[in-house]
Order: structure tokens, then sequence, then C-alpha cells
């Protein structure tokens, strides 16, 4: 495709850009360097010639692909991507490794470590590929800088070639999606899609529009220290009632042990001492009413456990996060129906399944703006092991590009 080398030069480019966001951060973004690459790609969408292009106080970047004349009354649509990348794992001085032709087997990423396809099945999906991989010391950032550079790469390509017909088409750039605040100041209304797609997804034709339902629990527990030697029937080892909460989780359904439309509880963290000790947890499930009765048991067995213990001895704090975005998107089936047959004109068979997670789409679902999630190409987020394929990005800027042409007819 004639677009490939601009492509992986944009990638590239943005991928050498430290976008970390920051859960421990105040501020919105919640790290400055985010503004790096946002003004960036501002300053790109003004030279490519796109209209109403901005940057707003809290870093949201937007611009207009104008319509073809004749079609300016077709739906507008948007695209959106985030260039923050995962806490989880350093995004500063990432040394990707290009690897042409790949040949299907295991990749050393460096002396020490290596992606073995028995570890990574879907490797052999890529055998042929050009892929970009980690030099196995940071992540790679392909998450969301694919969807970035797509889109871009999509932008550059319509205002490069005037005779492809179609509707007004916008598109944005978020701050902070892998920290759960991508869209807390998104102004939809100024946005003024109809309808948008979110380019998060990863591999070759994942297009998603169920997500989970989710929430965080934090509890904290009140022990009581008493010397050990003469603890019988005074003290309440916090230690102990958190482990006790734990078990009363049931054990099969823990992330390891679910898959597919599955829901879980997540031990995400757990700290303390006698005295006192806090532990979190993620609840999510697909099916709103298994979500609830999730949330139930979870109240029902920290009110066990104060009965047991002592009124107050645990506090439970929920808080709802997203919700599954199908109930939003389902309303509107050619949503879903141009974006199979995008992918089909682009060459990619359709993959439709729930996402294990969620994204800036679901949230922005809820407040108007129907957005269901489209591949990139890019597999292994968050972490060391973390590598796209240049050839399935090609093919996501063409279903970009096909979906333009859809929405315009």
């Amino acid at each position: 495709m004639e677009f490939r080398e601009q492509l992986l030069e944009r990638f590239l480019r943005y991928v050498a850009i430290d976008t970390q966001s920051d859960p421990d951060s105040e501020t919105f973004p919640s790290s400055a360097k985010q503004l790096n690459l946002l003004n960036l790609l501002l300053e790109e969408m003004i030279g490519m010639g796109l209209t109403e292009t901005e940057i707003d106080p809290n870093g949201y970047v937007m611009g207009t692909i104008p319509a073809t004349p004749g079609l300016e009354e077709k739906p507008v649509i948007g695209f959106i991507s985030h260039v923050d990348t995962s806490p989880e794992m350093s995004g500063a001085d990432i040394q990707p490794r290009l690897i042409e032709n790949y040949d299907g087997k295991d990749i050393r990423l460096n002396r020490d470590l290596v992606m073995k396809v028995s570890e990574f099945p879907e490797l052999a999906f890529f055998k042929g590929h050009t892929l970009i991989t980690t030099d196995g010391t940071t992540l790679l950032g392909a998450d969301d800088k694919a969807g970035v550079a797509e889109i871009m790469t999509m932008a550059c390509w319509l205002m490069d070639h005037p005779e492809i017909a179609h509707g007004k088409i916008r598109i944005a750039f978020t701050p902070d999606e892998e920290i759960g605040r991508g869209v807390d100041y998104f102004n939809v209304e100024g946005f003024g899609a109809r309808f948008a797609y979110t380019v998060d997804g990863g591999f070759e034709g994942e297009l998603e529009y169920e997500n989970f339902n989710a929430a965080s629990a934090k509890v904290a527990i009140q022990g009581r220290n008493i010397h050990p030697g003469y603890a019988k029937d005074k003290m309440v080892n916090a230690l102990h009632v958190a482990c006790e909460l734990d078990t009363m989780l049931p054990p099969a359904e823990r992330p390891e042990h679910t898959e597919g439309y599955e829901g879980f509880y997540h031990l995400a963290a757990m700290s303390g001492s006698v005295e006192e000790a806090s532990i979190e947890y993620i609840i999510r499930d697909h099916d709103r009413a298994r979500f609830e009765a999730r949330k139930h048991f979870m109240e029902s067995a920290v009110a066990l456990l104060n009965e047991r213990h002592g009124e107050g001895v645990v506090e439970l704090t929920l808080k709802d996060q997203y919700y599954n975005m199908k109930e939003m998107v389902e309303p509107y089936p050619e949503l879903i129906e141009k974006a199979q047959q995008a992918m089909k004109l682009a060459g990619v068979t359709p993959i439709v399944r729930p996402i294990r997670g969620g994204t800036d789409g679901s949230r922005l679902s809820y407040m108007g703006l129907p957005c269901p999630n489209l591949f990139t190409g890019g597999m292994n987020f968050h972490g060391k092991f973390e590598y796209c394929s240049l050839d399935t990005m090609c093919k996501a800027v063409h279903t970009l590009l096909e979906l333009a042409k859809l929405w315009g007819r």
C-alpha cells in the first residue's frame, strides 16, 4: 500500500515520545509530557490542511476532514485514539526492532529475553508480516500510538486524495485513557459527531461493542494490635481479616480462571499490618444483573466480617467505573454493519467479540456518542512483549478509509 512507509515513519516517531500517564497525579492530563505528542499532532493536522483544529485546556486535540462538496449533509463520524501509555511499564527511551518477513519462530528480544510462540501462539498468524517489537526493556506504545498513527495516516490520505468521496469526519486524540480518565472532560457536543469509532483494539479484525461493567472495591480494615503473648480474645489481626475476605470470594471467579463473557473479582492490591490493612479489588461482568449481584456479594461478605469481628472493623467503598456499551450501540446496527463491510473491503475477516476490559468508547457511548472499537494490529499491550504488525496496521488504515467512504454514500 502506498501509505505503508508513511505509516511506519509516523508510528516510530510517535513511540519515541514518552507519554506515560500517572495514576497518582491530580492534574489533567496526569503528566505534562503527554502534551508533547498532543501538540505535535495538532501541528501536523494543521499542516495537512484539516479545519476546526484545536487543543483545549484539558489537552484534547480535535480536527476536521471537511466533507467532499455535496456530501455535507451526511452523518458526521469520528475516529478517536489515546496518546498515553500504560504506567505499568516504562515508555521512555523505546528502542523498537523491525522484523521483516517474520518467519513464525521464537523472537529473541535481547540477550536474556525470548518471546516464545509456545507462550504467545497468536504469533503464528503473523508469519510473513513485518513486525515491530520492543527490545525487551520497555513497552512499545502500540497501545495506542498504533491507532494514533493509523488515524493520522487516514487523514493525510484523504486530504491528499480529494477524489475519495466522504462526509465530514472528526478526529480526536485524548490523554489519560490508561488510568481511566480519558474522557472525563471530553466535549461530546463540541466534537459534533453523530457516531464514532475508537481505534484502540488489538488483533486483526477485532470489532468490539461489548465490554465489562466495571467497579472498584476498596476495603479498609481496622484491627486491634495486642502483644501476641496476651492477645487471646483481644487481638483483631487486620491481615487475617483481609485474608478471610479474599477466601470468601469464589476462587474460580478470578481473572486467571475466566474468559469470554465470564466475570471476575480481581485482587489488585493488599497491604498493611496487624493494626490496619487495606485491600483493593476490581469487579467485572458483561451482564448488568450479574455485575450488580457481584457488588452485593462483596457487601454481604463485608457485613458478615463485621458481625464476626465487630461493627466498623471492615469498611467497603464501591465505585462504578464504566458500563457495557452494548446497550448504547445496539440501537444503531449500521455502526457495526458498516464496520464489518469496511473490513471485508480491506481484506480483513471481522472478529466480533467482547472486550474483557473497557475503552474510552464505553464511556463515550453513555455520554451520547455511540462508539465501538476497531483493531489496530497491536498485541501484548502494557509490557515488554508488546509488538505490532505493520501489515495489519496498513489494513487498519484501509478499513478507516473504507468506513469514510461507506458513511459518505
